[in-house]
This record gives C-alpha cells, structure tokens and sequence, in this order.
C-alpha cells in the first residue's frame, strides 16, 4: 500500500485496475474502476461488502455522470446544476455502462460529482489516462462494511491496511468538509424520494425541484440498512436529562454531545461540537476514539434533525441498532 498525496498516484492505480482509497468532502472512499469488473470485485472483498448492495460511481462532471443514465428527469438536472460538485448522489435509470456488479442488479445507478479537491484532480487525470472522459469510480466508504466510514487517511489506514496490497494506493487528502456521507435521492420516478439524508437537505431538494418529494421507494442504496456505522461499543440514545443520571463507574462509558451538555464524573467525553454541522464532522472520529480508549458504552445525545442534523440523527440510530 502506498500513501500518497498526489492525485496522479491515485489514477494510475485507478487505471491499472488497482485500488485507492480517496479523500471527498463527505468521508473517504474505497475506490475502483467502475468499469472494471476484477476491481471492483476485489474492493467488495475488501470491505466484505455484500454483492447485492449497490456502489455509487463518481465522475467528473455532470455530462459524465448522464453517461451512466438511461434517462435523466429535468427535476434531476436541476439538483445537479444546484448542489454539484458536492454531497449529492441522484439515483437515476441505468444506462449500459452500469453494470449488474455496482448496481447491486438493480435497473438503477447512483451518480456523484465530487467536490474534495484532490478527488476532482484524480477523476481528471484518470478520464485522461483512459481516454474516457465519462469514466467513473465507484467508491462506497473506505471502511469494512457495517463499520464506521473514515474521514482521515489514517483512519483508512487503520481499517483497511492489512487488505490493501502494495499495488493499492490511499490518497491523503486532509479531513473531510462534512463528515458524513451524501444525501441519496432516487430521481426515478416523477417526484424525488431521499434515500439516505446528508448535508443537502430535503427542503433544499423541494426548494430547487419545485416538488414535493415522495416517500417511498423500491430502490436499496448504500448506507440504509437498520443497523451500520457501528463501533465495538454499545451506542445508547439518551436525552441530556438521562445522561445527568448516568453515575456508574463500573463500566468504561463515553459521551458524545453538544457542548452544552455536561458531562457526569466517570464517563469521558468525546467530543464537544457547537453546532449540527461541527457534530457531523467530528461524529465519526468520536465513535472510532471510543474504540481505541476501549469503552464498552457510548452515550450519544443527538442534536436536533433540523437541516444536517437530520443526517446525524439518521447515523447514530443506525450506529445504536446494533
């Protein structure tokens, strides 16, 4: 494995058929060549990731990601124009580029247009290694599956060294922006549906589509099912009024919180965020400390599921199903 900070590194392993770990602004990525089918093969190996739960590919503009779909509704368009580069993934009718092996064998593809800086240089030098100006990566989070996505390179490290090989490549590019992952909406039908909530919101999608989303939806997309994002230590969902009461010392209890919430004796606290969007960028790494100080419980006061809190709310219910 080769850490690396130069994004050509990145695509000439990309374009070998090789894996790269990749910085976004939401986490990082376990990336392979979308259109490789040993790559990508070898990337659900390597997060044992079942083969029925589909990918999102990552291109470089938004023409690229068309390429992918079959057929793309204006209201899609319209996400697209407004919120990319950025943490969004439109789940659209595939096109013959989309293969059973990232689709999950669904008749629908996730596309993204990222914004991280070094993963946008990667996407270019790759379209040009390749010839492909529509060439995608597809690139779940560069964790084991059901675990907690990275937002550091050392995190991908720590996760993922010991399957990664020394054709394989992890790209440092800082912590991420945002902390948790894009906002998933289908775009199949004749409103919009969100999948998975992130740092776009749903009132952001109804203030550019002019619709009202729906509320259902046929279509699996990653990150949605009752239980993910979970570290070794039980995560408990409490008020602060309930975390005031907590005062047993017999038990290694962490506490993740808005900093107005007090922390009890005995329990450690995690971290200390201000606002939604601080606690989303910092969500993560807490839950990754608690394992390595070793707690056996976290406690977790969520903040409020306005805007990106929703996102965060929506991750620690998932973290505390386990």
């Amino acid at each position: 494995m080769h850490r690396t900070s130069d994004s050509r590194d990145a695509a000439r392993a990309l374009a070998a058929g090789h894996l790269a770990a990749l910085p976004t602004e939401t986490v990082y990525g376990l990336g392979a060549r979308a259109d490789d089918p040993r790559a990508v093969a070898r990337m659900y190996a390597a997060k044992g990731r079942p083969a029925d739960h589909p990918v999102i590919v990552h291109v470089r503009d938004a023409q690229a990601a068309w390429a992918w779909a079959a057929d793309v509704p204006d209201y899609a368009r319209a996400l697209a124009d407004e919120h990319w580069p950025g943490p969004l993934t439109l789940v659209l009718v595939r096109s013959g580029r989309a293969g059973d092996n990232i689709t999950g064998g669904q008749g629908t593809v996730g596309v993204r247009v990222p914004s991280h800086p070094l993963m946008r240089a990667t996407l270019d030098a790759l379209a040009e290694l390749t010839g492909d100006a529509a060439i995608g990566v597809a690139a779940p989070s560069a964790n084991r599956f059901g675990r907690v996505s990275p937002t550091t390179a050392d995190h991908v490290v720590e996760e993922l060294g010991e399957v990664l090989d020394e054709t394989d490549v992890v790209l440092d590019g800082g912590g991420s922006e945002v902390g948790v992952e894009s906002t998933i909406v289908d775009c199949t039908g004749p409103a919009p549906v969100i999948l998975r909530p992130g740092a776009v919101t749903a009132l952001q999608v109804e203030q550019v589509t002019g619709l009202t989303r729906a509320e259902r939806s046929d279509v699996r997309a990653p990150g949605t099912l009752a239980t993910h994002y979970a570290p070794s230590a039980t995560v408990e969902i409490l008020t602060a009024a309930q975390v005031a009461d907590e005062h047993d010392p017999t038990t290694r209890t962490g506490l993740l919180a808005l900093a107005d919430v007090p922390t009890p004796l005995n329990i450690v606290r995690l971290c200390a965020p201000e606002t939604a969007e601080d606690y989303a960028q910092v969500l993560y790494a807490a839950l990754r400390e608690a394992d390595d100080l070793e707690l056996t419980r976290v406690l977790v006061v969520p903040p409020d599921d306005a805007g990106i809190g929703a996102a965060v709310c929506d991750r620690i219910r998932r973290a505390a199903a386990r």
